[in-house]
């Protein structure tokens, strides 16, 4: 090859090279990606550890995916992290059947084997629906997943670089020696309030079910051991079905908050009636004063056309024509010659 050529091939090799650079992820080992030494400093700094036990909550209505990562020093978990969900498909409430389109809501695990470094999505973990609880109910769906691209078709999307950070933290977790890393899907924060503005749903009972895991974490920061028992979710049993395995403390705690769920319900029900009530009460002022204005118009116009006639017959505007009364004591006019 003549140095002419040479030099030519070589510039077209270099401007291959920096195009196909331009073309990469600038990390072809998506799965490998590794924490930034920012978030790996905040972990630290909060007493915990990229290989520490890991839970993940979602919340629809808020469009929130929470990170809690567990402290060494009091074993408990602590919230490290909030990312806004791009998008989520379907309504609040569980998922049913392959194709609906819908995101599901319950208790999950992410096992090591749940994990999509080669995602079509950029990165992606599956959440396991349908888990137990939905086998139970006959519910059907596959590859639901958290991941990249910020577009849904049942599962929770997130833009490139959030699941790339969430993906990461899963997959040292995992790392770490921990089987899985528990995924809580809420339709909202499991409030007295929220679940009184949702209480004629068809899914409340299942909502005040998955509200008992939600009510343990909240009391106790430690990761709720969940099963099936009589066809609904089990908390924190013995052999799934047997006596609540929380300490009296726990326990107390446990039933004290939802003794204020339950007072905040009732009150927030009686609140949504009565704002119901007023409502109506106001409606109804309306259509009356809207009723009386009318009123008010029709006399208005009537005396106006009254008025107008009185004027008219004053001033020698009426007529006989028309049938009009004629008095019989008036003179009769002479004849025209």
């Amino acid at each position: 090859m003549t140095k002419p050529l040479r030099i030519v091939s070589s510039i077209f090799l270099l401007f291959s090279l920096l195009f196909l650079a331009g073309c990469t992820t600038g990390f072809e080992d998506r799965g490998n990606i590794p924490l930034s030494s920012f978030t790996e400093a905040q972990l630290n700094g909060m007493g915990s550890s990229p290989e520490a036990p890991m839970i993940i909550r979602i919340f629809k209505q808020d469009s929130e995916l929470e990170v809690w990562k567990k402290v060494e020093t009091s074993g408990k978990f602590e919230l490290f992290r909030t990312y806004d969900i791009c998008a989520w498909s379907g309504e609040l409430g569980p998922k049913f059947r392959e194709g609906d389109r819908q995101s599901p809501e319950g208790f999950y695990e992410v096992t090591p084997g749940h994990m999509n470094p080669r995602s079509n999505y950029f990165l992606s973990f599956n959440l396991g629906f349908p888990n137990k609880f939905d086998r139970t109910h006959g519910r059907t769906g596959s590859n639901i997943m958290v991941h990249g691209d910020c577009t849904s078709r049942g599962c929770y999307a997130m833009t490139d670089d959030q699941v790339g950070e969430i993906y990461a933290l899963v997959r040292e977790s995992h790392r770490g020696g921990n089987r899985s890393v528990q995924v809580q899907v809420y339709p909202f924060r499991m409030t007295g309030e929220n679940l009184a503005q949702h209480a004629e749903s068809e899914h409340m009972a299942f909502w005040r079910n998955i509200k008992q895991g939600y009510d343990i974490f909240e009391v106790t920061k430690t990761k709720p051991e969940w099963n099936v028992c009589g066809g609904e979710y089990s908390f924190n049993r013995a052999g799934g079905c047997g006596a609540l395995t929380l300490d009296a403390a726990a326990r107390a705690a446990l039933n004290a908050k939802q003794a204020e769920d339950a007072a905040d319900y009732k009150q927030a029900l009686a609140d949504i009636k009565q704002a119901k009530i007023e409502d109506a009460e106001a409606e109804q002022r309306r259509l009356e004063a809207k009723q009386a204005a009318a009123e008010r118009q029709a006399a208005i116009e009537a005396q106006t056309s009254k008025v107008a006639g009185w004027f008219g017959s004053l001033f020698g505007g009426g007529s006989n024509d028309g049938g009009g009364e004629v008095d019989p004591n008036a003179p009769t006019p002479p004849p025209r010659p």
